[in-house]
């Protein structure tokens, strides 16, 4: 996902992306942990997507852990 798509995204949307980025991530991890991933380029990817959806939730003073609670 482009930084510029993330950055037009309502902040409700935002947090379900988030949520939704990291559950990926996590199970990358876990795959490439038991040997069950075959291309990492996709851990590098997640990793990235985590990143741009945080940052642009910290600029816009989203506060995670309590929308994140929320749901």
């Amino acid at each position: 996902m482009r930084a510029s798509e993330i950055q037009n995204m309502h902040d409700t949307e935002l947090v379900d992306k988030l949520k939704e980025a990291r559950q990926e991530a996590f199970n990358l991890r876990l795959r490439h942990a038991t040997g069950e991933l075959e291309n990492t380029s996709g851990l590098k990817r997640a990793k990235r997507e985590v990143a741009r959806l945080l940052t642009v939730a910290r600029q816009r003073n989203i506060d995670l852990e309590r929308e994140q609670g929320s749901n």
